[in-house]
């Protein structure tokens, strides 16, 4: 079968297409026929040789992410229902490929009415959004402003939000952007790249500010934004696609004004969460209450071509590869 292999730390072009040996279902296991693969902006990081404190991954690698397929084949002790099953898969290894090998209990069945590309698009970044919400216990009537609101963890995180009937204030650069994330649910929208988009957040939170911030840029951004947070509220550093970093705030200013500072350490989930989070969004999605936002879709063999896209910033939303 055909993988995209990182075969050494660098730019994009060190994502290669390899035939490797086709996997075999162990005992408990099931082989995935994979439909469509979820890619991630750490995958860029990572590949470029960052995190490698959190991931201690050495090339030649496959990345890592999750799938949605047809199971194909079945191991010892697995239920023979599940072959022919349209099912999406997280927390395994090895996820740029044609085939892939997964613990049956880890398969989630795709309901009817749920696409493939539509449910790879929600393997990661919606068990993330609904880790992240369950962790900072957002309810009602609260306030929650959301950086990379137009990113496909934060189309996610809109809907989830203003489902929940919070109010939304979301942050994202540009007109398109901008109005993608309203139309999502947002009640404002704040356009970062206005030098003065701070200031405007400001006036559009109240003097208070948000209840609940929710960071997924990091960086300046992130700093900006922890200025953002309510006294006594909570806010979360969960992403660093900036390249500068998570989000550096001020133990001293986060004692100070009673602020609860959650970090990505706080949204690691075991694999029974994680499956049961996917089957959630999964039948949210089927239920037509959370549409996943998808820019573009790249072959496996141009998976280089995809990590460039997600790397430009220029596509709005998801970025999955096909076999």
């Amino acid at each position: 079968m055909r993988v995209a292999q990182v075969q050494g730390f660098g730019g994009p072009e060190m994502l290669v297409p390899v035939e490797v040996a086709d996997p075999v279902a162990g005992p408990g296991e099931a082989v995935v026929a994979v439909d469509h693969i979820d890619t991630l902006f750490v995958q860029t990081q990572i590949r470029a040789g960052g995190f490698s404190e959190f991931f201690g991954v050495e090339p030649p690698y496959v990345p890592a992410g999750g799938v949605s397929g047809t199971v194909t084949a079945i191991g010892p002790g697995v239920d023979e229902a599940l072959a022919g099953r349209r099912v999406a898969v997280s927390g395994i290894d090895a996820t740029y490929a044609e085939l892939v090998t997964a613990p049956a209990t880890q398969l989630c069945p795709v309901p009817d009415g749920v696409g493939l590309r539509e449910a790879a698009s929600l393997v990661h970044d919606a068990v993330t959004a609904l880790a992240l919400l369950e962790n900072t216990a957002l309810k009602p009537g609260e306030t929650v402003l959301i950086t990379g609101a137009s990113g496909g963890m934060g189309t996610l995180l809109v809907q989830l939000a203003h489902g929940l009937g919070a109010r939304v204030v979301g942050v994202a650069r540009g007109p398109e952007k901008t109005a993608l994330v309203r139309e999502l649910g947002a009640d404002e929208v704040v356009d970062a790249s206005d030098p003065e988009w701070g200031r405007r957040a400001r006036a559009v939170l109240g003097g208070e500010g948000a209840d609940l911030v929710l960071d997924g840029v990091g960086g300046q951004l992130g700093r900006e934004s922890f200025a953002l947070t309510a006294d006594g509220g909570r806010f979360s550093a969960h992403g660093a696609p900036s390249g500068t970093g998570f989000a550096a705030v001020d133990p001293d200013e986060t004692r100070r004004r009673d602020i609860t500072l959650l970090g990505i350490g706080d949204i690691q989930v075991t694999d029974e969460r994680r499956t049961a989070f996917l089957d959630r969004a999964l039948h949210e999605a089927a239920a037509g209450r959370l549409r996943p936002v998808i820019g573009e879709v790249f072959p496996l063999t141009r998976a280089a071509d995809a990590h460039r896209a997600i790397e430009g910033r220029r596509l709005v939303g998801k970025v999955l590869l096909t076999p």
